[in-house]
């Protein structure tokens, strides 16, 4: 018998280092990475484009059913094609996406629509030969696979996380992401009960990597 995939989850607010641990973790593991943010930044893209404002999908949550969802696999990470066609970094990474991706990802329409397409991911990595999945963002752990056996919460305090922004040129507010994100009603951003929490303010990135890759390596 195979055994069984192998899920990761990483969650921690905005700069608190998910996606470079994540990355990292991917390759030392032979897992699919999978950065939920980018899902929300892309879908984000999809609906200023079309002119769909956050307080319409909260009148009318059916606004999103033109949308079909696959995946494309680049490397190790999976990106989120939307109607069949993907949309680059970097036009999710502008400002305006910085500005908007938390207002988006506080509707309930929008959680509700990359649920389930979130956790198809574990099938897509084995389909794929990977061995599974290190998926990073704000809900993985509490909502997304509350079950998972790795389960992480990274943090850092406001004022490193803040430098981390400004050094890669975002000039979003890390707090503001934060109360955008602990407060909204459905899968706020929280520690989840359990999962084993990080200090990526202490820690270098080597560290952290190497703690989770000795856990998973220590259960198999």
């Amino acid at each position: 018998m195979p055994s069984d995939p192998i899920i990761i989850t990483i969650d921690g607010a905005a700069a608190s280092g998910k996606s470079t641990t994540a990355r990292h973790l991917a390759e030392a593991l032979d897992l699919l990475h999978v950065d939920t943010g980018a899902h929300y930044r892309t879908l984000t893209r999809v609906l200023l484009d079309k002119g769909i404002q956050p307080e319409r999908l909260a009148a009318d949550p059916l606004a999103l059913g033109e949308l079909t969802l696959d995946t494309g696999i680049e490397g190790r990470r999976s990106t989120l094609l939307v109607n069949g066609a993907s949309v680059p970094d970097a036009l999710i990474r502008t400002e305006a996406i910085n500005q908007s991706v938390s207002l988006y990802a506080a509707q309930p329409a929008v959680r509700n629509c990359l649920l389930e397409y979130q956790r198809s991911q574990v099938n897509v990595a084995l389909d794929r030969g990977f061995r599974g999945i290190v998926m990073e963002g704000r809900d993985i752990g509490s909502v997304v696979f509350p079950d998972a056996r790795f389960r992480y919460y990274l943090f850092a305090d406001p004022s490193t996380r803040q430098q981390r922004r400004d050094n890669e040129g975002l000039a979003d507010s890390v707090t503001r992401r934060d109360q955008i994100d602990s407060s909204r009603t459905q899968a706020p951003l929280k520690m989840p009960e359990g999962s084993a929490v990080i200090d990526t303010g202490a820690m270098d990135v080597d560290s952290v990597v190497n703690r989770i890759c000795s856990d998973v390596k220590a259960s198999r």
